[in-house]
C-alpha cells in the first residue's frame, strides 16, 4: 500500500476524537512488529524515526528509513513515516528525499523567541517540500541528551494563550503539548492535567500530540484522547516489551546463540504491545 502522511491520519483522528498511534522505531524488528500489530486490527499507524535513533544507527538516516518505507509499502494498512524530535537542520533537510511525509521539529529547549524563530524557519522549509510539521511548546522532559525537568515543575506546562500565538506565528500543523507526561518513563505513574488539555483543545487551533505516553495509565490515555489528543507517541513501551521478552527467553534458554530465536520473541512482544495501544486509542 502506498505511504500516507501523518498529517492525513492525524487530521482524520482529530475529527473523530480518536488518536493515531505513532511508534518510535529503532530496529527492523520494531518496524515489523508495529506493522503486524496494526494489520491485526486493520488500523493505520505512524512509524517514527527520532534523531536519537539516527545517532544509534551511526548517524545514518537512510538504512532504517529505506527499510521502513519498503515495509510500509508492503503493509495491508495505511502507514506513515515521520521524522521525530529533529534538532539538526541538516537532518531535517534529509526528510523528504528519505521518504518521510512529516517531521517533528524540536526547538522546545530554547527560550520562546528562539524556539519560535527556529520553528518558523523549519516550517517554511517543510511546507516548501510538501511536509507536514509538528512542534513542541512547553517541556515534556526526559528526552535523552537534554537536562531533566520535572513535568510538574513551574513553567513546564504549555500555556494555552502562548500556544495559540506560537501556532499562528510559526505556521506548524500540529503541536506537542506538555500536560504532565515525560519521555522514557518505565513506570506508568504520570498524571495528566485534563483541565489544561481542555483549554488547549479549545484554544490552539491545530491537532494536539501527546509525547511520553509510555508512562501514562490506560484510563489517563483514553481520557486524553477524548479530551482532544489526536496523535500519541509511543517508544519506551515497545522497548520494555522487547527487552522483557528477550530476557525471559534467554533465562529459559541459556544455551541459545541464534539471535533469530530471541529477536523473534522480542518482535512478537512488541507486536502485542502495539496492538494493545492501537486498540486503546480507538483506531
Amino acid at each position: 500500500m502506498p505511504l500516507v502522511t501523518a498529517g492525513e491520519l492525524v487530521t482524520r483522528a482529530a475529527t473523530t476524537r480518536s488518536a493515531v498511534a505513532a511508534f518510535n522505531i529503532i530496529t527492523l524488528e520494531h518496524v515489523e512488529a508495529v506493522i503486524a500489530g496494526a494489520e491485526s486490527l486493520e488500523a493505520p499507524v505512524v512509524l517514527q524515526v527520532s534523531e536519537n535513533a539516527v545517532k544509534f544507527r551511526n548517524g545514518r538516516l537512510l538504512p532504517l528509513a529505506r527499510a521502513a518505507v519498503v515495509a510500509a509499502e508492503r503493509a495491508a494498512v495505511p502507514v506513515a513515516l515521520h521524522l521525530d524530535h529533529v534538532q539538526r537542520d541538516d537532518l531535517l533537510r534529509q526528510a523528504a528525499d528519505a521518504g518521510f511525509g512529516s517531521v517533528m521539529y524540536d526547538a522546545a529547549h530554547l527560550p520562546y523567541a528562539e524556539n519560535l524563530a527556529a520553528t518558523r524557519a523549519a516550517a517554511d522549509w517543510a511546507h516548501s517540500q510538501g511536509l507536514w510539521i509538528e512542534a513542541e511548546l512547553g517541556e515534556v522532559g526526559g528526552k535523552q541528551g537534554r537536562p531533566a525537568l520535572d513535568a510538574h515543575a513551574p513553567g513546564a506546562r504549555t500555556d494555552p494563550a502562548e500556544a495559540r500565538a506560537f501556532v499562528i506565528d510559526s505556521g506548524v500543523d500540529a503541536l506537542a503539548v506538555a500536560i504532565g507526561s515525560a519521555h522514557a518513563m518505565t513506570e506508568r505513574t504520570a498524571t495528566l492535567d485534563h483541565d489544561l488539555l481542555k483549554r488547549l483543545t479549545t484554544t490552539v487551533g491545530v491537532p494536539l500530540v501527546l509525547h511520553g505516553s509510555s508512562g501514562v495509565r490506560d484510563d489517563e490515555l483514553t481520557a486524553a484522547v477524548a479530551g482532544g489528543i489526536a496523535k500519541v507517541n509511543v517508544g519506551t513501551a515497545l522497548n520494555i516489551a522487547m527487552t522483557g521478552a528477550i530476557r525471559e527467553f534467554l533465562a529459559a534458554h541459556p544455551e541459545a546463540v541464534d539471535s533469530r530465536t530471541y529477536l523473534s520473541a522480542g518482535r512478537d512482544a512488541m507486536a502485542d504491545a502495539a496492538r494493545r495501544i492501537i486498540q486503546l486509542l480507538g483506531r
